[in-house]
């Protein structure tokens, strides 16, 4: 059972809390958690980028000049892609560059995520602020030696001073505890939470447990309940089509 130290907000240490080690004591999967980290980057994007090809500039509608006798090269628009605010060859246009991933290797790179930083997490017993001001946010920082850190502030539920002291802080990304994520994690230098917050990404992860153990007979996460395990992040999907195929193939043939 992974241990850590609960800090009040001086920094003292207050006591010792216990970590679910099926939360935060998991062997990382880095390949998962690379998968993650791209996914969550690729979906950021809008995907509005747009520029106009020559059908849809405006004007052009006739040649410059005649075909031949002009002396000039062969024209037919002057909103063809040589001339000056003609179309743009080859532009980027909208697209969606959201990508998919499996539920349960989301759930496994936000796992991997929260084992790899448990080192860095830095548990309170509160964050609350009297007054919303920037520079009470900035003592509770210093107070925990937090100020020169990247630092992700993970909380039980939003509370409207925290969020106005700390959105002016460049340093501080402030989410819930139900709304974390992969990238959020591996991007911060330090994690500062609340024995609440963690309370409730261990009740999460538990309601999912519960709800695969009451509908299956098997236990949740045991390789015994699966027939083939495969990790499709090395094998590509291709290549876990075609071994699967394979092995389909000789279950039939026997």
């Amino acid at each position: 059972m992974e241990k850590i130290a609960l800090l009040n907000l001086k920094g003292e240490k207050v006591k010792d809390i216990k970590l679910n080690e099926n939360v935060f004591g998991i062997e990382p999967n880095k390949n998962v958690l690379y998968d993650a980290v791209i996914l969550t980057r690729a979906c950021l994007r809008q995907g509005t980028h747009d520029t106009k090809n020559r059908a849809e500039v405006r004007g052009g509608g006739r040649k410059p000049w005649r075909q031949k006798g002009t002396g000039h090269a062969r024209q037919g628009s002057i909103r063809a892609v040589q001339w000056r605010g003609g179309g743009i060859a080859f532009g980027p246009v909208p697209r969606d560059y959201s990508k998919k991933m499996n539920r349960k290797e989301r759930r496994l790179a936000l796992l991997s995520a929260l084992s790899t930083k448990v080192n860095d997490m830095v548990v309170v017993e509160e964050i609350k602020l009297a007054t919303p001001k920037t520079k009470d946010m900035v003592a509770l920082l210093k107070g925990l030696k937090l100020e020169n850190t990247n630092t992700l502030v993970i909380v039980k539920e939003l509370d409207e001073n925290v969020i106005l002291a700390s959105r002016n802080l460049e340093n501080v990304v402030l989410i819930e505890a139900s709304e974390i994520n992969v990238l959020d994690l591996v991007s911060a230098d330090k994690i500062l939470t609340t024995e609440e917050a963690l309370k409730k990404i261990e009740k999460h992860d538990k309601r999912r447990a519960a709800y695969h153990d009451y509908y299956c007979k098997t236990k949740w996460g045991k390789a015994s309940s699966y027939d083939i395990c495969v990790n499709s992040s090395l094998l590509g999907i291709d290549g876990t089509v075609d071994f699967l195929y394979d092995v389909v193939q000789k279950y039939l043939n026997k």
